[in-house]
């Protein structure tokens, strides 16, 4: 029984890992885990942040911007690495009271042993970024590498701690195995981004993380009174027999925190291709009243559930099934998120099979939700948020696409996914009134891919640079330091860069064009 019980909970708690640095699916970009935020003062204002990949680079966030309320958006922004070895991962965004926004992600190398979580700020309404700034590094806890799956939250709460960022983050598994104990981490910046404060570790005695969970996943919010909140998983024998969720909250800025058991797990999920994210949100109109939504096998089959406190957190109601399709009907439902507005009104969507043609998760499926006005206390018949049903594509099983973003607004949900409709994962947005009505329904990441020829390969000496609106070259060692650049002055289709001074080896050439940047590797002889 135990040895069923420790796998079980193993199964259930495979957390999300960094996106794959290649393009699976044989479309031609891949766009994973968007994230969407609006400006509290302007729900016309939205901006959208995404992983982003094009064939021969390493994967990038990418942003875009509207404020209109989706009817026309900004061009792509591409974030520039902290090296050019680096990818990205992770992206989470927040607005603040004044309107900036700020972006969380993690870029980081395998190859040079290095990376970080860091944080950008925008002061613009999201055109541009200013310099990442680092909240936590791979080696800030020596052989852990803390920095997969952060996301972050803003205190909003106009009180002592307003403007606070806090990020919380896990071990990430990309740079080989890592030894137990396993803990989640916590760091805030009380500076407005321009630094962190020391990281800590967010479980403690009697309520760690355990020898289990290898990546106990956190994921945080900040209540309408400044508290922050934020629940991670849990299996340790010595404390308690069940594998649980805890919750961690602290009222002055992560300095001290309390604990409680959220909800006890008798049993995990064991299919292993499901996207098993779980998410806690407070309820902007009530700073006592948390939901915490997570995946639930109970009738056999996984759905969603969601679990409340009306006493910030203290004690927990049973578990609900949110998805209405009838119970144990032999499909499957995962990739869930949620939000409340101001008011009090909860949506929550998933990603949903019911109209698939078997159990598995490679069947078809498509994205649902549920609404709970505020004077209710039972969520309203579920509804589709995709447009059609979208067969499976294997892309969907590789890590870069677990979760999905909503946003719920003045009565208008604002949700964006990634799907394969087209053969390719794209990022989709649509906007839907609470009334039934669909306002728009777009996709967000079209772009175009640049047209590049780089020849010969390996060189010698003069190296050929062929591409429609070229715009720069770059050259870069392998430890990522820029060692030649070169603008188009011309305005010419080809250019040539002579490396016959540099010493036989492998460099990174960067080529910047209209249309994007590509990256890729070229042999010196």
């Amino acid at each position: 029984m135990k040895t069923f019980l420790i796998l079980s909970t193993l199964l259930f708690f495979c957390g999300s890992s960094f996106g794959q640095n290649q393009n699976i699916s044989n479309g031609n970009i891949f766009d994973g885990e968007p994230y969407l935020s609006i400006n509290p003062e302007n729900p016309k204002h939205m901006v959208v942040a995404w992983m982003g990949y094009l064939p021969l680079t390493n994967v990038l966030i990418k942003t875009r911007v509207t404020f209109n309320g989706g009817q026309t958006w900004s061009n792509i922004n591409s974030i520039v690495h902290a090296k050019p070895v680096y990818g990205s991962a992770d992206p989470s965004i927040e607005f603040d009271a004044s309107g900036n926004i700020f972006l969380s992600f993690i870029d980081y190398s395998r190859s040079i042993d290095s990376g970080a979580v860091y944080v950008s700020k925008s002061t613009n309404g999201g055109l541009n970024w200013g310099a990442a700034v680092e909240a936590i590094s791979a080696h800030s806890d020596r052989g852990k590498y803390p920095i997969d799956r952060p996301w972050m939250s803003i205190d909003h709460s106009g009180g002592v701690n307003d403007g606070n960022i806090y990020v919380t983050s896990m071990s990430s598994k990309v740079f080989g195995p890592i030894a137990p104990p396993y803990r989640p981490y916590f760091v805030v910046s009380t500076a407005g981004c321009s630094s962190f404060n020391p990281w800590v570790y967010l479980d403690t005695n009697n309520w760690f993380a355990g020898n289990t969970v290898a990546q106990p996943m956190p994921t945080n919010c900040v209540s309408s009174n400044g508290t922050f909140h934020a629940i991670y998983p849990s299996y340790l024998i010595a404390q308690s027999f069940f594998a649980r969720y805890i919750i961690a909250s602290s009222n002055d800025a992560g300095n001290s925190f309390t604990y409680h058991t959220v909800l006890n797990l008798s049993s995990g999920i064991s299919d292993t291709l499901s996207k098993k994210g779980y998410l806690i949100r407070s309820n902007p109109a009530n700073a006592n009243h948390l939901a915490f939504f997570y995946l639930n096998k109970v009738h056999g089959n996984i759905d969603v559930f969601m679990s409340e406190s009306f006493d910030e957190g203290a004690i927990w109601t049973s578990g609900i099934r949110i998805n209405d399709d009838p119970i144990a009907n032999n499909r499957m439902q995962d990739l869930l998120w949620a939000d409340f507005d101001v008011n009090g009104n909860l949506v929550v969507s998933w990603r949903d099979r019911r109209n698939g043609t078997d159990s598995t998760y490679t069947t078809s499926s498509e994205i649902w939700g549920a609404y709970r006005s505020k004077d209710s206390t039972s969520f309203s018949a579920n509804f589709k948020l995709s447009d059609n049903i979208v067969p499976y594509d294997t892309i969907l099983s590789f890590s870069g696409n677990d979760f999905m973003c909503i946003k719920l607004m003045d009565d208008t949900l604002n949700a964006v996914w990634g799907d394969t409709r087209n053969g390719k994962l794209n990022i989709w947005f649509r906007q839907l009134s609470m009334t039934g009505t669909t306002l728009l329904t777009q996709k967000i990441s079209s772009e175009n891919i640049p047209n590049i020829r780089i020849y010969p390969n390996p060189v010698k000496a003069i190296v050929n640079i062929e591409s429609k609106n070229l715009q720069q070259i770059a050259i870069y060692d392998m430890a990522g330091n820029k060692i030649l650049e070169k603008e188009n002055e011309n305005s010419a289709d080809k250019m040539k860069i002579n490396l016959e001074k540099y010493s036989a080896g492998t460099y990174l050439i960067e080529v910047t064009t209209s249309e994007g940047i590509k990256t890729t590797k070229i042999i010196k002889e």
